[in-house]
């Protein structure tokens, strides 16, 4: 699988992996770059008629910190949507998935 990369800097819902992209995923790494202020983020799976499902919510980074979160998780067509919202001050957010 080839790793995905994404800078997050705003508090909107952004789909990390939609339905269908039929990634394996191994880790999510999860870097707060802003020097200043804490993250709050949730990372959660999605899907229609189904529901939302967190990985986990209101979970806090500090700022300068990284979190790499080891999981098993593939979202092949017709499954779950990979999503993450961040909370915060000026949030900005590295994420690498492996």
């Amino acid at each position: 699988m080839a790793t995905k990369h994404y800078n997050i800097d705003h508090t909107r819902t952004v789909e990390l992996l939609a339905p269908g992209d039929n990634v394996v995923v191994k880790s999510i790494s999860l870097a707060n770059i802003n020097s200043s202020n804490d993250i709050t983020v949730d990372l959660f799976i999605q899907k229609s008629l189904v529901g939302k499902f967190y990985f986990f919510k209101g979970l806090v980074i500090p700022k300068t910190l990284s979190l790499i979160y080891e999981t098993s998780f593939s979202n092949k067509a017709n499954e779950f949507g990979l999503y993450i919202k961040c909370a915060g001050t000026s949030p900005t957010l590295d994420i690498i998935i492996n």
